[in-house]
């Protein structure tokens, strides 16, 4: 592999995909509630075999829409990869460069968080994105905790939804298997309940679509106010894009769209032409000034 090929890396919370050229390597270890992106970084780069780049981008959950201290990121990727220089990129803005390819829009990213970055006529807007303790609501893990949460409740008999109960009752069991009741390994369990909601759902188990239903209503709600954060109103037609991991499942996904067009009724939801790796090497290659606080550079 030719060390000046741009090496990207896209963090989310559920995994980590790392490409360089033709070489494509896919982690199921993300960035751990609590932990911080360069933390998570490290842990994942130590399991790598040898790879050399001189220039590393990184889409990274967990900055909130604020990317700070590059420097400390151009160490690392110095350490492990031999890099002179790391383009350090909030996953909404690389989302949006590669799912939109520079239209005017807004891209609603959903995985085990929830972002969205908007852009208009060059002016950008980051929304949620907050984290799962006070944001990130319709995400994964929203869906996931949500769900066994009411499962929990009715197995205490707060409420009367045997189906849904009976639906649940392995993540009950995982639940009382934890030793560590909110650690990180609960989040995981949440996150990775966020599918098993929407298959409920669509089986037509009441309490998970009324959770489905709500997640798509608060969906639409952050595409809104980012489209409206970088200058646009309602009555405009922006491109829209849904993707990540819940929005592959097409109920949810035609929920949101259904839930976006009744407020802004003009919208285009179109599909994405690229991710957030496409979006990464393409700020890397491109875009070599600071974009704060979305996107910072660090030199040798």
């Amino acid at each position: 592999m030719a060390k000046n090929e741009v090496l990207a890396v896209d963090l989310g919370q559920s995994g980590c995909r790392i490409q360089q050229g033709d070489l494509l390597i896919i982690s199921d270890r993300g960035k751990l509630a609590g932990e911080s992106p360069v933390e998570a970084l490290t842990a994942i780069f130590e399991s790598l075999q040898k790879i050399e780049a001189d220039i590393v981008s990184l889409s990274c959950t967990g900055f909130n829409g604020i990317v700070n201290d590059p420097e400390k990121y151009l160490a690392l990727c110095s350490q492990y990869f031999g890099a002179t220089q790391v383009a350090v990129i909030d996953d909404g803005l690389a989302g949006f460069v590669g799912a939109l390819s520079g239209h005017n829009g807004v891209v609603l990213s959903i995985g085990g968080g929830v972002v969205a970055v908007g852009g208009r006529d060059g002016q950008y807007a980051h929304r949620d994105g907050l984290g799962s303790t006070f944001g990130d609501e319709g995400s994964g893990f929203w869906l996931g905790k949500l769900a066994i949460t009411k499962a929990l409740g009715l197995r205490q008999g707060r409420g009367d939804d045997p189906e849904m109960l009976a639906y649940f009752a392995d993540e009950c069991a995982a639940y009382d298997n934890l030793i560590v009741k909110n650690a990180s390994d609960a989040a995981t369990l949440a996150i990775r309940t966020a599918k098993k909601v929407l298959d409920a759902a669509d089986a037509g188990v009441s309490t998970a679509t009324a959770i489905v239903d709500e997640g798509a209503y608060l969906l639409a709600q952050t595409v809104v106010a980012t489209w409206i954060g970088c200058g646009g109103n309602r009555l405009d037609s922006p491109e829209i894009v849904i993707k990540g991991g819940p929005a592959l499942n097409h109920s949810y996904s035609t929920k949101i769209a259904l839930e976006i067009n009744a407020r802004m009724p003009n919208a285009v939801i179109v599909e994405s032409v690229g991710d957030n790796l496409d979006g990464a090497t393409w700020i890397a290659t491109n875009q070599k000034q600071d974009a704060p606080p979305l996107l910072l550079w660090a030199v040798k």
